[in-house]
């Protein structure tokens, strides 16, 4: 009974695992040349669905991902390079659209915010410390005198 049991879930986590791996391509969109239906694959598999926005165009069942899958193969048969078509889908939808975004100025920028950002404080903390070390400030004969006469004061109450 347990070993069946134990079975039972092995295959349950073997099928739960494998239903992610299903492509949403369908097969009337599929290429009748494999050549170019497997750079298709490869190009889709980079371009992010922009109403699921975690999946590939490839991976999406959405109707904008299937229009993206099309507009792919449409211009793939048209004889562009994958580099062609990838630039065409950015120029239409913008960098977002890549899963994995180009090494640019932008990104650059992007990536190393959170590091400027913690510079920046650790600076300020570093400022801050140094301003509150600094020697303390010459107090006027009048300061001095009131603190005096406070200190008389007190001395005489107690």
């Amino acid at each position: 009974m347990r070993r069946s049991f134990g079975v039972l879930c092995t295959l349950l986590v073997v099928i739960a695992m494998t239903a992610g791996a299903a492509r949403a391509v369908a097969p009337d969109e599929i290429l009748d040349d494999p050549m170019l239906e497997e750079r298709a694959r490869d190009i889709s598999a980079g371009l992010r669905c922009m109403v699921c926005q975690n999946q590939s165009i490839d991976d999406s069942d959405a109707e904008l991902a299937k229009d993206l899958r099309l507009l792919v193969r449409q211009r793939l048969v048209e004889g562009d390079s994958d580099g062609e078509v990838i630039d065409y889908i950015v120029s239409r939808y913008g960098e977002f659209v890549l899963l994995r975004p180009r090494f640019s100025a932008q990104t650059v920028l992007l990536w190393s915010m959170p590091a400027i950002v913690l510079l920046i404080g650790c600076a300020a903390l570093v400022a801050g410390r140094r301003r509150s070390r600094t020697a303390p400030t010459v107090l006027s004969v009048q300061e001095q005198s009131e603190i005096d006469k406070v200190l008389r004061t007190r001395d005489r109450d107690s």
